[in-house]
């Protein structure tokens, strides 16, 4: 019989790729979970994990065993959640991978909801980048991530994962002064997230289409820095509506041709997405963006 706390162990490591990654990702000790997998490999009678350089690799028996493995898991999470229906109430514990704005805008009042009406529902709220909330969901490290996706900008979809949106955020320009144009800002310094993001590759593309290239002598993804270097006056920028949290906004906001917007959405797996924890957390998002 195999263990199926080894298996997701193997899983892991074919989504991280190092025991190390494994270890930091599940809070073991690196060499306990070296330990655990060569159990495993005694259990399943052949080769897992053969060494490439510093680091190990899946052999092709481990690349099948994953795949009947995240079978396994996947039963397990319907089998929890077909329990969990069949029970009164909402509990246990949801951990959530929110990117910052959402953390600072939707979070607090989605957690007011899910404290009023699941008072036993326990959740846990990590910041995470889009792209590194996505993969924790799909590597089973959260229950569930909130993203983002630009205009023109749609993220790769994981087939395990599901895709529900449940906000539309404008974004505007912003500066200290009033500005008349999108085109005024051209000659301006500029603050923007990390080059490679889609938020970075969407407010280039934008500029440009504008007919300038933009000054970026500002880079963080700290969405509270760029309101303070725009607000001190020594950068303009682009910033999602979100980010004022229903707060007047304390800079100059400018129209952009096309009034684009983000799309704010949250993924699960689909094995668990109809667990009553996992859409409790759901309903509260869709809340706080509709009532606050």
């Amino acid at each position: 019989m195999l263990d199926v706390r080894r298996l997701r162990l193997l899983v892991e490591l074919a989504h991280r790729e190092t025991l190390a990654a494994v270890a930091e990702a599940l809070n073991y000790s690196p060499s306990s979970v070296s330990e655990q997998l060569r159990i495993l490999e005694r259990e399943v009678g052949t080769p897992l994990l053969e060494q490439s350089g510093r680091r190990v690799r899946l052999t092709p028996q481990a690349r099948v065993l994953v795949e009947h493995a995240e079978a396994i898991l996947d039963r397990m999470a319907e089998a929890e959640s077909d329990i969990a229906r069949s029970g009164t109430g909402v509990g246990g514990t949801v951990r959530i991978a929110v990117f910052q704005s959402a953390a600072h805008a939707i979070m607090p009042a989605a957690l007011t909801h899910l404290a009023t009406d699941h008072p036993d529902l326990r959740v846990e709220v990590v910041e995470r980048p889009p792209e590194q909330g996505l993969f924790e969901v799909a590597a089973r490290g959260f229950d569930l991530a909130v993203a983002e996706e630009y205009p023109g900008h749609l993220r790769p979809r994981h087939p395990d994962l599901d895709h529900v949106p449940f906000a539309f955020d404008p974004i505007r320009a912003a500066a200290a002064d009033e500005v008349a144009a999108f085109t005024d800002l051209a000659s301006r310094a500029w603050v923007m997230e990390p080059a490679g993001t889609a938020a970075r590759q969407w407010a280039m593309q934008l500029c440009r289409a504008a007919g300038f290239e933009p000054d970026v002598r500002y880079e963080t993804g700290d969405l509270i820095a760029h309101l303070r270097l725009i607000r001190s006056g020594h950068a303009v920028g682009l910033l999602p509506d979100l980010l004022w949290a229903g707060e007047p906004p304390t800079v100059r906001l400018l129209d952009l041709p096309g009034d684009p917007q983000r799309v704010v959405f949250s993924a699960a797996r689909r094995a668990a997405a109809d667990r009553p924890a996992v859409r409790a957390v759901r309903a509260a998002l869709s809340a706080a963006v509709d009532h606050g």
